[in-house]
């Protein structure tokens, strides 16, 4: 039994202190007894030489410094693990609250986890194919990488979210996929749409939700990924599965960690934030991965929302240190009414390179051969069109010349059709080359000078012919 202590010295929000303990570790899970005989749990911050600091999860309402009990019971937070997670939805402490019964575990593993082993680590590969044609085709997301998505304050980060969650799979049919998601210090109608989504769509199925709300303890957020990292290493790296982690919104789990800070009245850093931030945020990020020996991966899809759309703000400057690349969402062009509103120029995916086209030594074909160089005409063209409107905005649309009026032309179709797309819309990536290709019929073929002459033949000509036909 573990040893009950009545020692409570001080209670500050969601922090106690605790005095006259004898073994005490660092990480250590606690049950609290209130007066009413309701039992809450915390965990143990910081030990001194006879003293604890523990950080209530349920908050510190009721508690009474004289006859409360506390006991350590000698253990780290752990989460409950089965192949029966699939399909269930959990609170942000890894309680079952969709009126199912309890899992009954096949092991019980502490949620710190470990950090992957960098010699242990496996190189990312292979192209995950999420539906979305802004990043399928220009910032393709790759089995074993860190790629987060960058949004604003109202813009639709969560409908993003639930669409990445529900199409994305891995293009080898016979390997199994699933997804964890993880929704820290959402709203109940948030809670209630990805919830529903899910269910409605089917995708419910492949999955294991957790969700934290707003109105939960902000101690209990700081705990959600982790939890969520748990259940997607134990799919992955024991029963072989492919796993994509959707992570939404981070801003609010760094919130939770100023807002624990301030209570242990440290020393604040940048804008408040604590200063082992980037630690903390990499012990999340580096959970991703694929190891070397194991079939299954993780692939971490974190979404933030910037604060002012600041992208020097501490959470997406540290958030950009640790990740392989970004996704941009645009003000300006949710404002247009385009959905998804990815701005493909600042969006960068660092390891797209290793999962599409063709691999040299073996011959085999990761996305479709062409993929690269359609990439980079498109992205070079929306380029080149995007300053010729900026040019027209200052001198007029009659100032620009014959090609910088196609360009511009160009701009405006590539947002139309190629970025805007249906939130159920589920395109292939040979669709969204094809559509590709389609656009680069408006450019004279003289200017598509990142394309190699053959695919020009094979995939150009032939689209031009069939137009010119019909």
């Amino acid at each position: 039994m573990p040893k009950e202590y009545r020692t409570i010295s001080e209670i500050a929000g969601p922090l106690m202190v605790v005095e006259k303990i004898e073994g005490v570790k660092y990480g250590e899970l606690v049950e609290i007894e209130i007066p009413s005989g309701e039992k809450r749990r915390g965990r143990v911050l910081e030990v001194e030489v006879g003293k604890a600091l523990v950080q209530i999860f349920e908050g510190s309402s009721e508690l009474d410094v004289n006859q409360t009990k506390v006991r350590f019971l000698g253990k780290g937070i752990e989460l409950a693990v089965s192949q029966d997670m699939l399909g269930r939805v959990f609170s942000g402490l890894g309680e079952p609250i969709d009126r199912g019964p309890r899992i009954i575990p096949e092991d019980r593993l502490d949620i710190s986890g470990s950090p992957i082993n960098p010699y242990a680590r496996d190189y990312p590969i292979d192209f995950i194919q999420t539906g979305i044609s802004a990043i399928d085709g220009m910032n393709s997301l790759v089995r074993g990488q860190k790629l987060p998505i960058f949004s604003g304050s109202g813009l639709p980060h969560a409908a993003i979210a639930a669409q990445i969650a529900r199409q994305s799979r891995v293009l080898k049919a016979e390997e199994e996929f699933a997804v964890v998601f993880g929704a820290m210090g959402v709203t109940f109608e948030e809670a209630n749409y990805f919830i529903s989504d899910f269910r409605k769509t089917g995708a419910i199925e492949r999955s294991v939700v957790f969700i934290n709300l707003a109105d939960d303890p902000a101690v209990e957020r700081i705990s959600t990924p982790r939890m969520a990292l748990t259940a997607a290493e134990y799919l992955a790296f024991t029963l072989d599965m492919h796993v994509l982690v959707i992570l939404t919104d981070m801003t609010n789990y760094c919130e939770a960690l100023r807002e624990i800070s301030a209570a242990r009245m440290e020393v604040p850093g940048r804008r408040g934030y604590p200063g082992y931030m980037y630690t903390d945020l990499a012990t999340i990020y580096e959970r991703a991965g694929r190891i070397k020996g194991k079939k299954g991966s993780i692939t971490s899809f974190p979404i933030l929302s910037m604060p002012e759309d600041d992208i020097t703000h501490p959470i997406p400057d540290l958030t950009g240190y640790i990740t392989e690349g970004q996704i941009f969402l645009s003000r300006e062009l949710h404002r247009k009414g385009i959905y998804p509103p990815i701005d493909v120029l600042p969006s960068l995916s660092r390891l797209k390179d290793l999962g599409i086209g063709i691999v040299k030594e073996t011959g085999e074909v990761r996305t479709r051969e062409d993929h690269p160089d359609v990439l980079n005409q498109l992205y070079a063209a929306y380029a080149r069109g995007k300053e010729a409107r900026e040019l027209a905005v200052i001198l007029g649309e009659a100032a620009l010349t014959d090609i910088d009026k196609k360009f511009l032309g160009f701009a405006d179709q590539f947002e139309q059709r190629f970025v805007a797309q249906g939130d159920h819309e589920n395109r292939t990536i040979e669709q969204t080359l094809d559509i590709g290709w389609d656009l680069l019929t408006m450019l004279p073929e003289g200017e598509l000078k990142r394309i190699r002459p053959e695919y020009i033949e094979k995939y150009l000509k032939p689209l031009k012919k069939s137009k010119e036909g019909a």
